[in-house]
């Protein structure tokens, strides 16, 4: 009878010991919870910050853009009202002219030689053309961008100012004669000083010169 007791079976000893042991590390996980030993979360990745863009047009540079504007207008317009065409008067002796010429072409007297049909619509268009172009690249700048936007609001004057000439006349008045000896720059206005200056300006910009960066957090 005791050898039947002996042989009966009993409780798996190998599944007592594993049962153990996963009591164990669910206790040792759970203490390591408590004294907040667990492993950190992965925190989520953040998109890189860009720098931030102002208004297409800011006021300041508003009033860039019609100052040059106006003030190209009215030397014009004085020149036309005062002087002759193609007549000179002397400002700085062997050095600058204010002379009135009709300037057909483009900026500084390029192509005012050429003559071909339809020659003052497509310089309307090309015209209307470039200020599009100038005007898409001013909506990517940002507002620590200062020398470009200032330089593009030059160009932008100048370009109007240009564009007016053209649309009324057909034509735009030059009158800037800067000259060494019997060598002479092309004549030139107000409004092509400004597109110069803005031009420079926007080079300066991109090699580096007075570009602020924003500061991004750590």
């Amino acid at each position: 009878m005791d050898d039947i007791i002996d042989a009966s079976p009993g409780p798996d000893r190998g599944a007592q010991s594993r049962g153990s042991d996963e009591i164990q590390a669910e206790q040792a996980g759970g203490s390591g919870e408590e004294h907040g030993l667990h492993a950190p979360e992965p925190q989520p990745a953040h998109a890189p910050e860009h720098a931030p863009r102002g208004p297409f047009v800011r006021p300041f540079e508003l009033f860039l853009i019609g100052g040059v504007v106006l003030f190209d207008q009215l030397t014009k317009l004085t020149v036309r009202l005062t002087l002759p065409l193609h007549e000179s008067r002397h400002i700085i002796p062997s050095l600058l002219d204010f002379t009135h010429v009709q300037n057909t072409g483009a900026a500084f007297g390029l192509l005012n030689a050429a003559d071909f049909p339809y020659k003052s619509a497509v310089m309307i268009v090309i015209a209307a053309l470039a200020l599009v172009a100038i005007s898409l690249y001013a909506r990517q700048l940002g507002t620590h961008e200062q020398l470009s936007r200032y330089g593009l609001a030059l160009i932008l004057g100048g370009a109007f100012g240009n564009l007016i000439d053209r649309a009324l006349s057909g034509y735009v008045v030059d009158f800037v004669d800067v000259y060494w000896g019997d060598a002479h720059f092309w004549a030139f206005n107000i409004a092509d000083a400004a597109i110069t200056m803005g031009a420079v300006l926007v080079l300066l910009e991109m090699l580096g010169l007075g570009r602020r960066h924003a500061s991004h957090p750590v």
